[in-house]
Order: structure tokens, then C-alpha cells, then sequence
């Protein structure tokens, strides 16, 4: 793509809008030399739009800002799995999608891109609070829980709002070139490029359960990390059939025993790594794992990164 032309960009600001996603993109394509991009805020109608978490904006154009930009994003808002944008936005943007626009969702914004069926069949990603909720309404959406953004060409779609500024940058990359994008990171403070996947900021990546038939099952295995753990043992201390244990687990949690018991063993790891001196190897026994080599393959494929980042990424100017 050419570096001279200039390229229009539209924030689309829904009702509810949260602020640090309409202002990534914003001040990330804002107009100036160094920048050939214009941005345009809209909406479902042009005035004022109330937002979240006690702001609101006053937009200057409506949906039609959709036919005029090349790039459009679709911050976050709240409560996206209880309605979907009116109809009127959902058309302007498969229409603007048609011509040949890119559609780049920033945290919950997924939702309203969701809604136009254009994720179907599609990787994307939103929130990790939300994640489950966007898979159960839109389950034709390939949901990736465990990455900071995704690119499927035309259609884009980023994890909670500090991601946005991932995802920006990553559009400024195949836009413009590194040079560029380095140089709107060191502008923002922000790194260039993040490793690992959003995967590594949630609280746990133990699921909440969604029964407690089995809660003290739970807790028993958690204080016995260390020790082998097997589908029969814990059958065995809920008393119940290795069968029935293992459909009603899933049931309860999403997940199989044993995949329970493998992210309980890597969010252990996790608080040792945060909050201890120890070294891999020797985490890698604490929470039954064995050996650092089987640590960092299961902290690769769960979070997205390796136990030395992680430590690197939450013990940094402690």
C-alpha cells in the first residue's frame, strides 16, 4: 500500500462506547505529517452519544461516514451480548465491508462485527471476559480466547482495550512499514510488539465453574498439585464412576479433569513465577510438571508465552 495516499479512517462510537476504545484509534491514526490518515468519529446517528463509565461523546456524522472511510473501527461498549446494534449500523458496515473496507473491532466491538455475519466461519477474539459470552451468541465465530488480536484480512478484531493499541499497530505495520509503526509506539509509550497472547492477564485460566456438584473435588486436587493426579483418583474422591465424573466435569467446567488439573498446575506456576526467587526447574516440580521443558510447553499453549516472559512481563519494575 502506498504511503502517500492518504487513508480515511472512521471510529464508529455506540451507544455505551467505552472511552479508552474510541481514543486508541483516534489518537493512534490522528492527522498529522508524519500520519496520512484522516479520522472521522460517527455513529448511529450524528450528536451527541452517551457513553461508558460517565462519559459521552458528540459525534459529527452518522452511519455514512461507513461509505466514505477505508478502515473502521468499532470500539467496545457496554453489555454487548444483550442487544445488537440497530439495523442501520449492521447494514452500513456489511455494505462498507463489500466495497472493500476493513473492519477492525477493538475489545467488545466484536459483537456488533459478529452481528453482521461477516466473523462466521472466522478466528477472532474479544475481551476474556467475554469470550465465552461471544462464542454462546455467535457460535459460528471461531473464538481465540488466548491471543492479543486477529487479522483474517478484511475483518480484524482485538482483545481487551489495551490491545486495541496492538492491534493499531499492527495495522500501522502493514500499512506504512516498522519504521512507522515504531515510531507511533515510542509516541504512545508502548511497546512495539507484545509477546504472548491475552491469555496471561487473566486472573486464572482455571475456568469459573458453572455447577459446584463437584467444588470439593476441586479443592482437594488444588492442594495436592504436586502429586500425580489421575482421572480415576479424582473419580474416586467424588465417588462416582471415572465415566460420570468425566462428562458432568465437563459439563461443570468446559473442561476435561485432566485439563483442569494442567491450567490449575500452570496459574500455580504463575504465582510462584510473580511472587517467588525459584527457578523454572525448580517450579516445575512444585505444582507437578516435572521438569522446566514440560513447564514451558504447557505455559506456551495455554498463555501464549514462556515462563521467563511471564516473569519478565510481572515482576518488571518491582
Amino acid at each position: 500500500m502506498s504511503a502517500s495516499r492518504l487513508r480515511r479512517v472512521a471510529v464508529l462510537v455506540l451507544e455505551g462506547a467505552k472511552p479508552l476504545d474510541v481514543g486508541i484509534p483516534a489518537q493512534v491514526f490522528s492527522t498529522r505529517a508524519s500520519m496520512p490518515y484522516e479520522v472521522r468519529l460517527c455513529g448511529a446517528a450524528s450528536g451527541l452519544v452517551s457513553g461508558g463509565d460517565g462519559l459521552s461523546y458528540h459525534v459529527a456524522h452518522g452511519p455514512e461516514a461507513l461509505a466514505w472511510a477505508d478502515l473502521v473501527f468499532i470500539p467496545g461498549y457496554r453489555f454487548p451480548d444483550r442487544e445488537d446494534p440497530p439495523p442501520a449500523v449492521v447494514e452500513a458496515l456489511v455494505a462498507a465491508h463489500g466495497r472493500g473496507t476493513r473492519l477492525a473491532a477493538i475489545s467488545t466491538g466484536a459483537f456488533a462485527l459478529a452481528a453482521t455475519g461477516l466473523l462466521d466461519g472466522r478466528r477472532a477474539t474479544t475481551h476474556w471476559h467475554y469470550t465465552r459470552a461471544l462464542a454462546a451468541k455467535h457460535p459460528l465465530v471461531r473464538v481465540d480466547e488466548n491471543v492479543l488480536f486477529v487479522d483474517e484480512g478484511s475483518v480484524l478484531t482485538s482483545a481487551g482495550a489495551a490491545s486495541g493499541i496492538d492491534l493499531c499497530l499492527h495495522i500501522l505495520r502493514g500499512d506504512l512499514g516498522v519504521a512507522a509503526s515504531n515510531h507511533a509506539a515510542r509516541r504512545l509509550v508502548a511497546a512495539p510488539y507484545r509477546s504472548g497472547g491475552q491469555a496471561q492477564y487473566v486472573p486464572r485460566s482455571v475456568p469459573e465453574p458453572l455447577g459446584e456438584r463437584f467444588a470439593a473435588t476441586r479443592e482437594w486436587a488444588l492442594h495436592r498439585l504436586d502429586e500425580p493426579l489421575t482421572l480415576d483418583l479424582l473419580a474416586s474422591q467424588a465417588a462416582v464412576s471415572p465415566r460420570t465424573f468425566s462428562r458432568r466435569f465437563v459439563e461443570e467446567t468446559g473442561y476435561t479433569p485432566m485439563q483442569w488439573v494442567m491450567r490449575a498446575r500452570v496459574d500455580m506456576a504463575r504465582e510462584l513465577l510473580e511472587r517467588s526467587e525459584r527457578s523454572v526447574e525448580q517450579i516445575a516440580t512444585d505444582v507437578g510438571l516435572g521438569t522446566g521443558a514440560n513447564l514451558r510447553t504447557h505455559f506456551q499453549r495455554i498463555l501464549g508465552t514462556t515462563p521467563s516472559e511471564y516473569r519478565r512481563t510481572f515482576t518488571r519494575g518491582e
